[in-house]
Order: C-alpha cells, then structure tokens, then sequence
C-alpha cells in the first residue's frame, strides 16, 4: 500500500487594496459639481421664497400698524417738514417714528419728545437731536427686509441710524391737472400722506382695498464720506441701484423739477420723458454715509423723501432708478425678489406686485381719489 501524498495548495498573496484611477476621480467629482448645481440653486430658492415671506410679514405687520394709527386718531399718521426748511416749522419726524407705540416699539417711543426737532442742520448736514440719537441708532426689525444685503446701521456724519425698507406712498407722482404737480409731498398729493397731513380713511374714495399706501425699497449702501458718489453718465451702478440718484443735480443746472426744460406745464407725458432720461445724463448719487442724509432708506426717524416715502411714479423694479429731489421725487417699489416687488394695501393686505404691470395702472393705485378703474393683471 503506498503512503498518500499531501498536496499542498499555495494561495496567492492578498491583492493590495487598489485606489481609484484618475478617470474614477474625475468622475465622482463630475457626479458632486452636477449635484451641487442642481442642489445650490434650489436650496438658494427655498431660502428666498422664506425671506420675501418674512418681508410680506413685516410688511403687512407695518401696515396694521398704520391702520391702528388711523383707528386711534382718526387719521394717517403725518409726516413732518424737515427742520431744515424755512417756509415751514417743522420738527423733521418721520411717520415710522409715531408707529413705535403700534408695533411693539413703546419702550423707544415713550423716549421721545415730538415737539422737539428730530434733527438739525442744513441740507448739506444733518445731526440728530442729542436727546434721541442713541435712538435712531436702534433697528426695528419689522421695518427691514430680510432679502436686502445692505448694512442695517450706517454712519452718516460721526452718528449711526438703523435703517429702513418701508416707505409710505404720497401718491401717484401726476399732473392731474395743469399746475397741480403731486411729485412735490410738501404740497397737498393724492396719497395718504403729505407734509402736516391728516388725510383720514373716509377720505380714500377710490377703497381701501384698491389703494397702496406702502411699499418696499432697497436700502442704499455707504460709499465713502463725501455727500454723494458719482458714476459716469449711462453707467449707473448695477440694479438694484444700492443708491440714490441725486435729481438736486439738475436742478442746479437749470433743469428743474418744476419746469422741466423750460416746460413750466408739464402733462405727465412730458414727466415721463424726462425722468426716463434723466439717469443717463446725471452722474451723481447719494449713499448711504451722505451727511445730508438722503441715501434711500438711511434712517427710520427721518421724514426725508429718501429716507420714508415713496410713491407711483416707477413700476416695481423699475430699470430708471429712484430720483430724490429735496422733498419730492419719482419713486417705485424695488426689491431684490425676483420679479415682483412688495407692496401694502389700504385694507391690510400685502401683495407681490409683479415688473410688468402698466405704469398707469399702477399710477391709479397709489392715488386715494382719482377714480381710476382697477384693470389689468398685476
């Protein structure tokens, strides 16, 4: 009987771990950038889709406040001539500054003394009240959209303000008639506010429900010390235009506000002409540190056009920047939401209004009287 043979089987080492190849790198980071373009642009959505919700809320929350203001004293809340004019006595609060009390705000409002002036100085500066200016320096979040990117307090001429991104509208910026010019708010307007206003609801004959009586902005950005920064002609800075432009500019130059080129009648078509070529001549704009403070939206406490007020002028998101003239101008609602900007009803409503509604409509809804149909998809 032979012996049996052991037969051994040799194994093969264990193969090393092997690593991805170049072409599998490059895959699986081609995989990860597809991903993330289809991920980033969706999440970005989400997260603004929440922010103009948190705009509508303060929004509608300022316009509740303005409601209550009006139930309470049988009126809209005024605003003031600035301290600075010398045909009027006026104290230079603004309307945002009697809602404190209405949107939880009392304990800033109780501190203030409406008989003193808010401000002081003349139109190249402007200093707040010692009383008040650590004050003017507190934000108000419901008066902040939170899609705006601009500082919430700036410094202008060595005192901060908290900013704002609600303005009240002072009408439709028309000639109704000839001679009647309701771009100036220190004449009587067909919004529901002018200087030293009491307009009261009842006086809103066209409904509540089918007037704006407010309306967003876009803050202004600080651009230095200086008064105003200057961009060269038919170069405005990049939309959502982060500043002002200064319409004082040509006035100066014989192109004033109340003749327009010589025109002392205007109609609102010869207006529309001359504003809509107006930025792409003018090449100096106000910020956010102007010393005079006429950036848009610099300070809540303040009854500037700039800084309160708005009206019809422009549609929403308008290509023709904002234009301030001392206490007048040609304004519009401006937003950084895609496509609309927010506006404020008289009953209390918010609604995003979309770029493409008709100038005359949207004219027609800032005016509390005019009589005009409500038509058209807006």
């Amino acid at each position: 009987m032979r012996p049996s043979r052991m037969h051994t089987r040799l194994r093969p080492p264990p193969a090393a771990p092997r690593g991805f190849t170049l072409v599998e790198l490059l895959v699986v980071i081609a995989i990860i950038a597809v991903l993330m373009a289809l991920t980033i642009p969706a999440v970005q959505s989400v997260r603004e889709s929440g922010r103009r919700m948190n705009c509508g809320s303060n929004l509608r929350q300022f316009g509740i406040a303005i409601l209550n203001y009006e139930a309470a004293r049988r009126h809209f809340p005024p605003t003031e001539a600035p301290v600075i004019r010398t045909n009027k006595q006026g104290t230079g609060w603004s309307l945002h500054a009697r809602l404190l009390p209405y949107v939880e705000q009392a304990t800033i409002a109780d501190r203030f003394d409406f008989k003193q002036p808010a401000f002081s100085g003349n139109f190249s500066t402007q200093t707040p009240n010692p009383a008040f200016a650590p004050l003017f320096a507190m934000p108000i979040p419901i008066l902040l959209c939170p899609s705006d990117p601009a500082p919430v307090v700036n410094s202008s001429n060595g005192f901060n303000y908290a900013g704002n991104n609600y303005m009240v509208s002072f009408g439709s910026a028309t000639v109704p008639v000839a001679g009647r010019f309701y771009w100036n708010f220190a004449t009587p307007t067909d919004g529901i506010v002018h200087e030293e206003s009491r307009v009261r609801a009842a006086q809103v004959t066209d409904g509540l429900g089918n007037t704006i009586i407010a309306s967003e902005a876009v803050r202004s950005v600080p651009a230095g010390s200086a008064d105003t920064v200057t961009f060269p002609a038919g170069a405005p800075p990049s939309f959502p235009y982060q500043y002002l432009f200064n319409g004082s500019a040509r006035w100066t130059n014989g192109q004033t506000a109340i003749t327009f080129s010589g025109n002392a009648n205007p109609t609102t078509a010869d207006i529309d002409a001359f504003v809509a070529g107006w930025s792409a001549v003018g090449t100096s704009w106000r910020h956010a540190g102007s010393p005079s403070m006429r950036g848009r939206g610099l300070s809540w406490a303040a009854t500037t056009a700039g800084n309160s007020l708005t009206n019809g002028f422009l549609t929403p998101n308008s290509r023709i920047p904002d234009i301030a003239i001392h206490w007048s101008g040609f304004f519009g609602p401006k937003s950084f939401h895609h496509g609309v900007a927010q506006v404020l009803f008289g009953d209390g409503r918010v609604v995003p209004l979309s770029e493409s509604i008709d100038k005359t409509v949207h004219r027609g809804l800032h005016s509390i009287n005019g009589g005009e149909p409500v038509t058209g998809d807006w």
